[in-house]
Formats: C-alpha cells, sequence, structure tokens
C-alpha cells in the first residue's frame, strides 16, 4: 500500500514537472532557425525540444534497423540462429543482470534479495542450472529447506548440473539426521565423482559409522589412488578399518576369520595398540607364542601401554610372580626410562613382595609428575614395607584428586574413552582417538572431596605425619595432604571414621598379595 501511494505521488510530481517545463518553454521568445541549401526552418523553443527528441528517436530505431538488417544478412548466408540472437540479446542481458546482482546479494548475506533476483533471472534467461543454483544457495541461506530441497531435485535432472544436486541433498540429510539416506547419496555421488575429496571423506565417515568395514576400505582405496591421502596415513586407517572388521568378527563368533583380520591389521599397522593386542591374543590361540611376544615386542618398541602389558601377561595366565617378572625383561629392557615401562616394573616388583625395588622402579614419578596410577602404586609400596596407615591414606588422598593420567583421547573434541574405538563417540571422527594426558577441565567438581572420608578414613590422620625413613636416597617424600576445608567435608557421620579402621575398597586397592595389574599366583 505504501509503495503504491509513493509511486502515485512520483507520477503526480512528473507530471507537474512537465507541464510547468512546457508553459516555461511556451513563454520563451525567439526560437531555432535551420538552414539546409535552399530550405530555411523556423522553430519556436517547444517545437526545438520536440524535434530533438524525435531526432533521438529516429537515431534509435534505425539502429535497431540497422542491427536486424544485419542480422537477416547473416541468416541468410546459414547462420540459422542470428535472427533469435538478435530478439533474445536484450532478454539476456536483463538476466544476466539479474543473475549476477543475485550472486552479490547471496555473497553479502541477504537471502531473500538474492532468490528474487535468481527467479527474474529465469524469466529471461534459459540456464537453470545456473537459477536453480543460486536459488538453492540462497534457500540454505535464509533456512527455506523446502525450497531448497526443491531447487536440488531440479538440478538433478542435467546430466551437468547432478552432482551438485545429489551432493546438495546429501548434506541436506546430514544435517537432518537420516544417515541412511545421506549414505545411499554419498554413494550415488561418489560413483558420480570419484575424486571429490569431500564426497569420498563423508562417505567414509557414514560407512564407518554404519560399520560397513568392507565398503570403508574400498573407499579408502580410491582416496589413495586419486591422490588425496597420503600413504602412509592410508595404511594406518586400512589397519584400523581391517581391526574393526576382526572385532565385529568376533562378535558374530566366527574365530577363524576373526584371527585373520585381526593379524592383517597389525601387518597393515604394527605399532596400532589395539591391532597388536588382537594379533597377540590370534597368535596366542593358534600356539603361537613366539609369534605373539614378537608382535607385542614391536608394538611396545613404538609406544610402551598398558594394554600390550595386560596382553604379554595373558600369554602365561598361571605363572608365578617370579616367572612372570623375569618374563617381562622382554619388554621392560626396551625403552627403559619411559614412564610405562617404570609402572610395570613397580607393579610386577609388588605382586613379587620385593617392594624396596618397586620403589627404586617407581623412582620421582608420584613426586614428579603424579597420576591417580602412581600415587596408588606409591600407597601399595608404603602398605608393602609396613608403613603407618596416616602415610597410605595421605597416598591415596592425593590419587583420588590427582590426574588420571594418559587416556585415549579423541584428538578432535577431547572426549576421553575407556577403551579404544575407532570412531569418535562423542564428534562421529573417524581415527582421532590418541594415547595421551586430555586437557585439564576449568570445572572441578568437588565431589571427589568429598568422599575422601569414605575411601580413607579421617582425613586429619594423614595430615602432618612424617613418612617413615626411606631406603631410595633419590627419593622425595611426598608433601603432606592439605586439610580439607569445613564446607566441603561430609557430613559428621562420616567424619566419625576411626582412625585404625581400614575400609574394604581401601584394602583391596593397596592389597601387598596383590599387583594393581598383574596378580601374583
Amino acid at each position: 500500500m505504501l509503495w503504491s501511494l509513493v509511486k502515485i505521488v512520483v507520477f503526480v510530481v512528473i507530471v507537474a514537472a512537465l507541464t510547468l517545463g512546457a508553459s516555461y518553454l511556451l513563454d520563451l521568445e525567439g526560437g531555432v532557425r535551420i538552414a539546409f541549401g535552399a530550405y530555411e526552418y523556423n522553430l519556436t523553443p517547444i517545437k526545438a525540444v520536440i524535434a530533438l527528441l524525435l531526432l533521438v528517436a529516429a537515431v534509435w530505431v534505425i539502429s535497431k534497423v540497422v542491427g536486424m538488417l544485419v542480422a537477416l544478412l547473416r541468416f541468410i548466408n546459414g547462420d540459422e540462429t542470428a535472427l533469435t540472437r538478435y530478439f533474445d540479446r536484450n532478454r539476456e542481458r536483463k538476466g544476466l543482470q539479474a543473475l549476477s546482482e543475485g550472486m552479490m546479494a547471496l555473497a553479502s548475506g541477504e537471502g531473500r534479495l538474492a532468490i528474487a533476483k535468481a527467479h527474474k533471472a529465469e524469466r529471461y534467461l534459459d540456464r537453470p542450472e545456473m537459477t536453480n543454483l543460486l536459488t538453492a544457495q540462497a534457500a540454505e541461506l535464509t533456512g527455506d529447506k523446502r525450497k531448497r530441497e526443491e531447487a536440488y531435485k531440479r538440478l538433478l535432472a542435467d546430466d551437468r548440473t547432478r552432482f551438485v544436486g545429489v551432493r546438495g541433498l546429501m548434506k541436506q540429510r546430514l544435517e537432518e539426521g537420516d544417515t541412511e539416506t545421506a549414505m545411499k547419496l554419498a554413494e550415488k555421488a561418489f560413483a558420480l565423482k570419484p575424486g571429490h575429496v569431500e564426497v569420498q571423506d563423508t562417505l567414509l565417515r557414514l560407512q564407518a559409522g554404519s560399520q560397513d568395514w568392507q565398503g570403508a576400505r574400498a573407499t579408502l582405496k580410491a582416496k589413495l589412488r586419486t591422490g588425496a591421502l597420503p600413504r602412509d596415513v592410508h595404511k594406518r586407517r586400512d589397519a584400523v578399518l581391517a581391526l574393526s572388521e576382526a572385532k565385529t568378527v568376533i562378535d558374530e563368533n566366527s574365530s577363524i576369520e576373526a584371527r585373520e583380520a585381526a593379524i592383517e591389521a597389525n601387518r597393515l599397522s604394527p605399532d596400532l595398540i589395539p591391532a597388536a593386542c588382537f594379533a597377540a591374543r590370534a597368535y596366542a590361540e593358534q600356539g603361537k607364542i613366539k609369534y605373539a611376544t614378537r608382535v607385542l615386542k614391536k608394538a611396545w618398541e613404538a609406544l610402551p601401554h598398558p594394554d600390550l602389558a595386560a596382553a604379554f601377561a595373558a600369554l602365561e595366565p598361571d605363572e608365578s610372580a617370579e616367572a612372570r617378572l623375569k618374563r617381562f625383561r622382554t619388554l621392560t629392557r626396551i625403552q627403559p626410562e619411559h614412564r610405562e615401562t617404570r609402572l610395570l616394573l613397580a607393579e610386577l616388583n609388588i605382586g613379587a613382595e620385593d617392594f624396596p625395588e618397586a620403589r627404586r622402579a617407581l623412582g620421582d614419578l608420584a613426586v614428579v609428575a603424579p597420576d591417580a596410577r602412581a600415587l596408588t602404586i606409591m600407597a601399595a609400596i608404603e602398605r608393602g614395607e609396613g608403613s603407618a596407615d596416616a602415610i597410605v591414606k595421605g597416598w591415596l588422598t592425593r590419587a583420588v584428586s590427582a590426574p588420571r593420567g594418559p587416556q585415549w583421547t579423541c584428538e578432535n573434541c577431547n572426549q576421553v574413552h575407556a577403551e579404544w574405538v575407532p570412531i569418535c563417540e562423542n564428534c562421529q571422527a573417524f581415527d582421532t582417538l590418541a594415547w595421551k594426558v586430555p586437557p585439564a577441565t576449568e570445572y572441578q567438581t568437588p565431589m571427589s572431596q568429598h568422599m575422601l572420608p569414605l575411601i580413607v578414613g579421617r582425613i586429619d590422620d594423614a595430615v602432618n605425619v612424617p613418612a617413615p625413613a626411606d631406603p631410595n636416597p633419590d627419593y622425595a617424600a611426598p608433601e603432606a595432604a592439605k586439610p580439607v576445608e569445613p564446607e566441603t567435608r561430609a557430613s559428621a557421620s562420616v567424619n566419625e571414621v576411626p582412625d585404625a579402621e581400614v575400609l574394604p575398597e581401601e584394602e583391596a586397592a593397596i592389597a601387598p598379595a596383590e599387583a594393581p595389574r598383574f596378580g601374583r599366583k
């Protein structure tokens, strides 16, 4: 309504201005004299203006006629589209201008204006691949899912734009969470353009998410073949897929195929810790203990890991603690200064009840780089050496609130996983789990402080109690545990635990007759 009123006002103003100008010209004296040979013309001012306008119109008409005659001559000479191009030239100019304005509007974030320009360009141009694409992109910008889907579906009709339409629909289905349809569209897009990196990555992620390990390995080969993936990265990820396939086969109770897949995964990437553990178990089932030992040894050379130690211990489950300590020298001789090697030696010596040697193996890890595992081992050593309960409780107090140490952490979203998986459970990223210390969170829950009295008894007993004489001069005594503030303590009934009482949980955690990880027979 307002726009119509504005147009009426503008029209009235233009008519009034023309009327005023005409009356002004009529009141002027003199005129224009035109002499041409023997002819002479005298024009009043108003007639001169009219003649000028007629002259401009005549020049425009003549130019159009000349252009049409040129097109006619070209048509006569064999150019069958000359006349068509002549009549469509103006429409094409308007259409290209609208298309250009629509692209500028899309780049500037004006989605609705871009859609309007796309519709205008569609009226003048016979270029559906361009106008439909502009409409789809503009609808995506404005959040109009229905118009966006219609535009992408129209793109499917043309061979030149079919891939764009399939890819657009695939992305829309992914946004809606319809992974089943999205994977079918990704397979179609991959068939149209096997070398498209984004489609390859999307299809690989969807296939891995649906546990289509064979299809994922085929897609991974295509990435290697097209140069989208380095050979070393392909080798590792192919091993990850082979390992995942082995796990699936084990779930299906097919042991022969499981062993073959696990061994293949380890062959593809010997430093992949889960693959080494699977391959060692597969060799052990075949009775090939030497092969299993060789696999675990090679993986330990790449990165010492507690899962490798557990798999190595499982090769001889019935051996004594002393025999196990001797057999484990195959691993502990490799990277003896590595943190995991020192922790492993400490645990093995605890199992053998050689607590001074366990202290020497642990060294200063409980002080320099304390985590829950190192502090718990230290508590077990103190208990095994007969230290006071307060000393043991001091180490356990620190262990409750200490960092957990290295864990399987996603390098993409920092999500911590209890065990290795090929796909992050949080961000669905493929092959992003690494054994590392997760970043500390800004928020620290006070629950562990409230639970301390339940774990170690009264906390006051663990405060300011000197440690016994240390047989190892290189060992530094731990700092005294800080008392918990009154507002963070548990209720009075919890604090009334007797001083000398040791709860069952504490007894199980630090019993000297059993190593924290590797038991003594």
